[in-house]
């Protein structure tokens, strides 16, 4: 799949075909994050309720390590 870059007020864009956002689950306004793997960029959806999970967890856990810790065996 070919994506050309376009010129969208000072910024640049690029248009997804509808089946791909349909395929991806995106809306308009959904957001994407790129991660560089081994020289490959991949765009992946970001879900905003994960990334709050994962906060949180990094927040509690210098104060909650041991419990973590058994939790996880």
């Amino acid at each position: 799949m070919e994506f050309k870059i376009r010129k969208i007020g000072n910024g640049y864009g690029a248009l997804f075909p509808k089946q791909l956002l349909d395929d991806l689950a995106l809306e308009e306004g959904s957001k994407l994050t790129v991660e560089k793997v081994e020289g490959t960029y991949r765009l992946l959806p970001v879900d905003d309720e994960f990334t709050r999970q994962v906060e949180a967890f990094l927040r509690t856990e210098p104060l909650h390590r041991n419990t973590y810790r058994e939790l996880a065996k």
